[in-house]
């Protein structure tokens, strides 16, 4: 098992155009080579895939189809992304989820795919809202309710083996983008929780050896919290990837 602390740099649809993406480029790969600390890897949108194939170490897609092939307008396979170079695809994101209505059986399909073909996927999971009070005033344990039935949809048919090959990154809905983020300890009961289930599903192995990493409104001021405090096996990070500026801080303090 890998035991460095991973960063995941998901670019989102950014930036747009080469120049920019060459800008960008220039500006953390310095970080990137010299941090032997950490495991990094960047997953650009589809169009700027081939400007870093053979240039970076760990690329990865933001997501894939679920077949190799055939007649599906607009689609990518994972196959396509590993011929690429890919070597992660992010499975299951909540924008994926939200604005294309991407369902616990897709992504059960997509993670299929992705595994298929040799690669690691990204599988993301979290609730939409913080806990709530039901009709009787008792505290709904959002957080437990949905992301347990993620994981046990998301992981039908799927063997010990390659379970194995999979990087669980909780994100918290509510603290994507909104500069909320998730409490390190609420982070930190989330990993256990996430231990628990697949545990109950495979085996206390399986889950003790499982990489669970947070994502949701990470900077360099709050990254240690999470990877040192909260003890996540890393970060998936969004907005702050794409500043240069910021993005470097977060490579230069987990490294």
């Amino acid at each position: 098992m890998n035991n460095k602390p991973l960063i995941i740099a998901n670019w989102k649809m950014n930036p747009s155009s080469q120049k920019e993406v060459k800008r960008l480029w220039d500006s953390i790969k310095e970080g990137i080579k010299k941090n032997k600390e950490a495991e990094i890897i960047v997953c650009p949108p589809f169009i700027w895939l081939s400007f870093f194939s053979g240039v970076l170490e760990k690329l990865g897609a933001q997501d894939c189809f679920w077949e190799n092939k055939g007649a599906y307008t607009g689609e990518i396979s994972s196959l396509m992304l590993k011929d690429l170079g890919c070597q992660y695809v992010i499975v299951g994101h909540s924008e994926r989820r939200k604005y294309f209505g991407e369902s616990d059986e897709i992504i059960n399909r997509k993670l299929k795919a992705v595994l298929k073909n040799r690669m690691k996927p990204v599988f993301c999971v979290g609730e939409e809202t913080r806990d709530s009070l039901n009709g009787n005033g008792k505290q709904i344990n959002e957080m437990g309710l949905i992301v347990g039935e993620q994981l046990e949809k998301g992981l039908i048919g799927i063997s010990t083996e390659r379970i194995r090959e999979i990087i669980f990154a909780y994100e918290p809905i509510w603290a994507i983008g909104t500069g909320q983020a998730c409490l390190p300890d609420d982070a930190m009961k989330a990993r256990l929780f996430i231990r628990k289930i697949l545990s109950k599903l495979y085996s206390r192995e399986t889950a003790e050896k499982a990489r669970i990493v947070y994502g949701g409104s990470i900077d360099s001021k709050n990254v240690s919290d999470y990877v040192k405090n909260a003890k996540m096996d890393g970060i998936l990070v969004g907005g702050a990837s794409i500043n240069a500026s910021e993005f470097n801080k977060i490579v230069e303090k987990i490294g």
